[in-house]
């Protein structure tokens, strides 16, 4: 058993809480039971396992079949979980796994599509993945500028999503966009002077919905680029909503409308 916090792997993996560090060992860290249980149910790549003895006897099952997928597992002590892990209660198990390679989401496409401009909020970021897997979206692409999309909260946040939907780091998100406009897909930009609401758009057509900044909303180039303009109607005195919301709102108007169509 594992019981040092000087202990080289316990190291090695305390400095993944660290963007830097995950950059450079192209590994993150995945925490918690439900996420392991997510990660083997689509045999996603682990390398490390670490877990304390009362865990590995509480989950035989998952700890065999976690076992077959990493390169190294070590029973250590709720000491060494707590250092390694980013959440203050862990449950007893963290994981490392390979970096994701960008499972891009084709163009074109025939559904709903993300583009998602300078997030800066791990826990936005992660909701927005969990919802948009719920409503059928297909994929998202994110700004090089945003949070990491393998953050630890934004892993924990998407509830498991993470590993399912497609996704894809963009350095250039205005050429991702054209590309959109180009394949006959309708770009559709969320701000709050668009004169016209998210119910008023026909979301049955293939569409790419861009969502910015918690705080500045998008960019003036990228929202140039949209061939139309919406906004969320609010009650007086209400000056904007979550990015998280907004983004379900939105998803959840073109579920709606294609559900209709469908029945």
């Amino acid at each position: 058993m594992l019981t040092s916090l000087q202990n080289p792997l316990v190291k090695q993996i305390r400095k993944l809480q660290s963007a830097k560090e995950r950059r450079e060992q192209q590994l993150f860290l995945l925490e918690g039971t439900h996420l392991l249980e997510e990660a083997c149910a689509v045999n996603y790549p682990l390398v490390t396992l670490c877990c304390t003895l009362q865990w590995q006897e509480a989950n035989g099952k998952l700890w065999e079949e976690a076992c077959q997928r990493c390169q190294r597992v070590e029973v250590v002590s709720a000491e060494v979980i707590k250092a390694i892990a980013t959440t203050v209660n862990p449950d007893g198990v963290v994981a490392t796994a390979r970096s994701r390679t960008n499972k891009q989401l084709q163009i074109p496409f025939k559904g709903v599509g993300l583009a998602l401009e300078t997030l800066q909020d791990p826990g936005n970021l992660g909701t927005i993945i969990r919802t948009a897997a719920a409503a059928g979206a297909e994929g998202l692409w994110l700004s090089a500028d945003s949070v990491d999309l393998d953050n630890p909260k934004v892993v924990r946040a998407s509830a498991g999503q993470w590993f399912r939907l497609p996704m894809a780091v963009s350095s250039d998100l205005k050429t991702v966009v054209q590309e959109c406009r180009d394949a006959g897909i309708q770009v559709i930009a969320t701000t709050a002077k668009a004169q016209v609401s998210f119910w008023e758009i026909d979301l049955q057509q293939p569409s790419l919905i861009l969502l910015g900044n918690e705080g500045a909303g998008l960019s003036v180039g990228l929202e140039a680029l949209a061939d139309v303009q919406v906004q969320i109607p609010l009650s007086r005195g209400v000056e904007s909503l979550n990015v998280a919301i907004a983004t379900a709102l939105i998803l959840y108007e073109a579920k709606r409308q294609r559900l209709q169509v469908g029945g």
